[in-house]
């Protein structure tokens, strides 16, 4: 493997600054960020409704719908199964059908606890119920997936869904954190680590790729698995054009990925890494793995180095309101809370990368195209809000 390290694409601390109220300048006119929703409490996915309300997820374990304008958010939606909230573990995504305005079905992900003789234990779980007329309960609710196995952490669950072509669904499971874990995000009969492709129900999806070859002597891959070698991906995205998935992921202490995620890839984690061990001096480490690429790995697009931004949520965004931005990439940042703009080449390669500059001083947890054109934010301290970014 050879060893490389590069800091030219290293995080921008000197983010250009407004208040929250204030305009900046972009390439089409001046911008402004506007608070949609507050009172919401570590909240972490927004979804928008075909009538232009919103389902937010909070972290603790509640499911609330807000209204088109955001001048009401509802009590917390009955019928949400439990979860485990420890650290970084809870409700994660809430997500639609595209049948939803008929069949009022939509999806969850979330960190499942273990019972009986996994007691103690917990992990990803995806679930599938019907949002009663009025808007206040979950009915008909089944669990249609469960990462396995099920272990004693308390991060990198992953959680990020979307649906995909011939009714499918695209589930992203972390490595679960802990040294004596990650290693399995290299295992392809256990969950770590893993992008899956799914039918509606939870089943495999017809199509995906054999790991037959690279499985040989060891145990078989378990059912479902699209790509494996990732840490925690927390940003996932269907390319409008192609429709292939594109995500990001955390890396450790500097590492975070945009990735392009094609079917029976390995993405390297954690036997190749841009990041360093949580830690070690900054921009003087060596990285995980001790390499950032090799043979039989997928490079990153993207990364951001010596330290990480901790992307979150992703789009493509395909409005009009932003004529300047059409089929870029839009990424949230936790640490940097910030929006993250990416424009690729036709050959996928980055043409430009930045951080837009609007003060949002929270952290973004997600972003989203509204029905209306403009870009949501959701940021998930207490309290949370939902923003806008409008002109």
């Amino acid at each position: 493997m050879k060893l490389r390290r590069s800091f030219s694409l290293a995080f921008a601390s000197a983010l250009l600054t407004l208040s929250a109220s204030a305009k900046t300048v972009s390439a089409a006119g001046p911008l402004k960020l506007t608070t949609v929703a507050s009172g919401l409490v570590n909240p972490w996915s927004l979804a928008f409704l075909p009538d232009g309300r919103m389902l937010v997820t909070e972290k603790a374990g509640r499911l609330r719908l807000i209204s088109a304008d955001g001048s009401s958010v509802s009590a917390p939606i009955a019928g949400v199964p439990a979860v485990d909230a420890r650290g970084q573990g809870g409700l994660f995504e809430v997500l639609p059908a595209a049948d939803f305005a008929s069949s009022r079905r939509f999806y969850l992900s979330f960190a499942e606890p273990g019972t009986g003789d996994e007691a103690g234990r917990n992990g990803l779980a995806v679930g599938t119920g019907l949002l009663s007329a009025d808007g206040s309960a979950i009915l008909q609710w089944q669990v249609i997936y469960r990462q396995s196995p099920k272990v004693t952490s308390a991060g990198h669950f992953g959680g990020r869904l979307l649906l995909g072509a011939g009714a499918t669904l695209w589930v992203m499971q972390g490595d679960r954190q802990r040294e004596v874990e990650r290693g399995k995000a290299q295992d392809l009969a256990v969950g770590h680590g893993k992008v899956l492709r799914l039918k509606l129900d939870g089943s495999p999806a017809a199509g995906n790729p054999s790991f037959a070859s690279v499985t040989v002597g060891k145990p078989p891959a378990q059912a479902g698995i699209f790509s494996y070698g990732h840490r925690n991906i927390q940003g996932a995205a269907l390319h409008p054009t192609t429709g292939e998935l594109w995500a990001t992921e955390h890396g450790p202490q500097g590492g975070d990925e945009l990735n392009r995620v094609l079917p029976g890839r390995n993405y390297g984690w954690p036997l190749v890494s841009y990041g360093c061990e949580y830690g070690a001096p900054v921009a003087e480490c060596p990285t995980v793995g001790g390499a950032t690429e090799g043979a039989g790995f997928e490079p990153p697009v993207s990364y951001w180095v010596p330290r990480s931004i901790a992307p979150s949520g992703l789009i493509f965004y395909t409005g009009s309101r932003f004529p300047e931005w059409q089929g870029q990439i839009l990424s949230g940042a936790l640490v940097g809370q910030a929006v993250w703009r990416v424009r690729l080449k036709n050959d996928n390669t980055v043409a430009e990368r930045e951080a837009i500059p609007l003060r949002i001083a929270d952290r973004v947890r997600d972003v989203r195209q509204g029905p209306d054109g403009w870009v949501y934010l959701l940021t998930d301290s207490n309290p949370g809000r939902v923003l806008r970014i409008e002109r």
